[in-house]
């Protein structure tokens, strides 16, 4: 398990959830599941998203995700 947090319009899209525990292995397989439990709202969201893995941008999307992280949803923020 790990747990996601949402920040900005990630968190909007997920229906005002701030974090949850999610079963994942991969960056790609939390974007299925977050998808499948939370709508097209936020997969359009997830495309445009960078992935903090307990604090450190991680850009593949395949690597594994050790049991306990913590991952943070950062959509684009406007005016940086």
């Amino acid at each position: 398990m790990l747990t996601v947090r949402y920040f900005a319009g990630a968190r909007a899209a997920a229906g005002g959830t701030s974090s949850e525990e999610i079963d994942a292995a991969t960056l790609d397989g939390l974007i299925q599941v977050l998808t499948d439990r939370h709508g097209e709202r936020l997969a359009v969201v997830l495309k445009a998203a960078s992935f903090l893995v307990d604090g450190l941008t991680c850009h593949d999307r395949s690597a594994a995700l050790a049991d306990g992280v913590t991952v943070d949803i950062l959509p684009p923020f406007a005016g940086g």
